[in-house]
């Protein structure tokens, strides 16, 4: 049953060089293995996939996401502040904006985009 199988998220994009830039130098991750189509990166317990596409970029979601503990929020993000990474904002019902940081009850977040418009979100969990 595919319940049983681990899932992977996979992020297209344009340009592989480009992107292990930035997923590699910008935000830190490294890569955990060579595939045949791209590379995949450990996060966590899990991995992703990068790899190339010509429909990059065409995702208007959030593709990938991060969980962090509430208390290393701020950390997190000022990390990624440092790295360069600016957040971007939208209208939502119920969410709260400050310096591109969401708040609503019981949770925090922000949103950012790779080179090729892939929507990738850091957001505090409640374990």
């Amino acid at each position: 049953m595919l319940s049983d199988l681990t899932a992977t998220p996979v992020l297209a994009v344009s340009d592989l060089a480009r992107a292990r830039a930035f997923y590699e130098g910008t935000l830190g991750f490294r890569p955990s293995r060579e595939a045949a189509e791209g590379v995949l990166y450990a996060a966590g317990g899990g991995e992703f996939l990068v790899y190339p596409s010509a429909y990059a970029g065409t995702n208007q979601a959030t593709a990938l996401s991060f969980g962090v503990p509430d208390d290393g929020f701020d950390a997190e993000v000022a990390d990624l502040r440092a790295r360069g990474v600016r957040f971007d904002t939208f209208e939502a019902e119920g969410i709260e904006w400050a310096d591109g940081v969401a708040s609503a009850p019981g949770m925090r977040a922000v949103w950012f985009t790779d080179p090729d418009g892939n929507i990738l979100n850091v957001e505090t969990t409640t374990d």
